[in-house]
């Protein structure tokens, strides 16, 4: 996600950090290539115009250009101003004030709608809420069937009717239905056609007007970059959207959409899909993905995820080592083997501060195969071993490396890796960070 947007603003604000006082040429200069950078990621150009103006006419200020670490406060105005394109504050599902309160879920076929309801019926399930889902997307061959489906698998119970009912008639129904059994929410997967047209946006309309839901999301493929705010402009214009579910996110190594779609339609962006399986939907923090987009990591999603996946106990033994500077590659492993549950190596490293930079090297090859080749090194190893990594010499990383069935070059990249890891564990256990660009706007 963000992966090349990343890598640019990287190098771009590297390079002001290396030339100590900076002048109105540097910060023009910076500002050309991170131009050059946001259009290349299919960036709406208002989008850009707003940024870097917003950008310079902070960077310029007596505050700014006489600081001794002026560097540092751009890191910071870059944030800012990126979080205030993304939407500042976070924009929560707002509940009707007598329940069922119902989401009406919108968008074109292929947008990954029927999965994303199940997965925001899911979201609901975990937040103490009781969802019921709806099937009224009778247009699309075996889309009743998909939602029944993934309803039995999450344990989550689906209304539907044969193919040859209305939408309208299934949603009356499933009112009455989420009020037999105290139903808290309704997430209602509605019809959707292969490209805009009239009559579809007619027929929502008429749905909406019924239902009268208190929130109508639009699902839309963060892959399509600019198709997917002019999508979001036309649905907002014709429907009314409370909000927007950017889903395939870990797919789009760009992010254009992301970083235009609320600035340029108004409608928050209220959930991200980062994955396939069931718990890949994510609330939308705007700051959050701001530290994402900058290298800085994401801490605060990881720890969401890892409480999820990790019992209460182990993650308070897991606290307690990192903070008295104990993290092992013990440790390391058994996160590995979390990670199938929290979603890809990739995502994990992204959330880590400093280490999304990292990412290309750790994943030579396809994700899983590096994975299976990390846990195969690191159990290849002594109990000793892994707990004191120092004292793997030559002899040792040959043993390792003809145990695991890899290269004692490979042994050298892990634990070139994991000494990375365990230097941050130290440094944020001793409540500080690293003097280095990807550190500045905690500083």
């Amino acid at each position: 996600m963000f992966e090349v947007l990343t890598d640019k603003l990287n190098k771009v604000l590297h390079g002001l950090g290396n030339k100590g006082r900076l002048s109105e040429k540097d910060i023009d200069d910076a500002l050309r290539e991170i131009r050059l950078a946001f259009l290349e990621v299919d960036v709406n150009f208002k989008v850009v115009k707003s940024f870097l103006g917003g950008v310079r006419e902070q960077a310029l200020t007596a505050e700014v250009l006489e600081s001794l670490t002026p560097a540092q406060q751009i890191v910071k105005i870059v944030n800012k101003e990126l979080i205030g394109i993304l939407g500042r504050e976070p924009d929560h599902l707002k509940a009707a004030s007598q329940p069922p309160s119902i989401v009406m879920l919108v968008g074109l076929q292929g947008s990954g709608k029927t999965t994303t309801a199940a997965k925001l019926a899911l979201h609901l399930k975990h937040s103490g809420q009781r969802p019921l889902l709806v099937a009224a997307d009778t247009r699309r061959p075996a889309a009743v069937d998909q939602l029944v489906m993934l309803g039995k698998q999450l344990d989550i119970p689906v209304y539907s009717e044969d193919a040859e009912s209305a939408p309208l008639v299934i949603c009356r129904q499933s009112l009455r239905e989420a009020r037999e059994i105290a139903a808290t929410w309704v997430v209602i997967d509605t019809q959707g056609r292969l490209h805009i047209d009239e009559a579809m946006m007619k027929e929502l309309a008429k749905l909406r007007a019924e239902v009268r839901p208190s929130e109508t999301l639009l699902v839309v493929d963060a892959m399509t970059g600019q198709d997917a705010v002019n999508i979001a402009e036309e649905f907002n214009r014709d429907i009314g959207l409370t909000g927007l579910i950017l889903t395939k996110m870990d797919g789009d190594a760009r992010g254009g959409a992301a970083l235009s779609i609320k600035f340029v339609t108004g409608v928050p962006i209220k959930f991200i899909g980062t994955g396939e399986k069931a718990n890949a939907l994510e609330i939308f923090y705007p700051d959050r993905l701001a530290s994402r987009i900058l290298g800085m990591g994401d801490m605060l999603t990881l720890i969401e995820k890892a409480e999820k996946v990790f019992d209460e106990q182990r993650v308070k033994q897991m606290e307690k080592k990192i903070r008295t500077s104990e993290f092992d590659l013990e440790d390391f492993l058994w996160q590995l083997s979390q990670v199938k549950k929290m979603g890809t190596l990739s995502q994990l490293m992204e959330m880590l501060p400093g280490l999304s930079k990292l990412t290309p090297s750790m994943l030579d090859g396809s994700q899983e195969s590096q994975m299976k080749k990390i846990e195969a090194v690191i159990l290849s190893m002594t109990p000793e071993e892994r707990h004191a990594p120092n004292i793997i010499n030559g002899s040792r990383r040959r043993r390792i490396a003809q145990g695991s069935g890899t290269t004692t070059r490979d042994i050298n990249q892990l634990l070139n890796q994991f000494y990375q890891i365990q230097k941050l564990t130290k440094i944020a256990a001793k409540g500080r960070l690293p003097k280095n660009l990807m550190g500045m706007l905690r500083q």
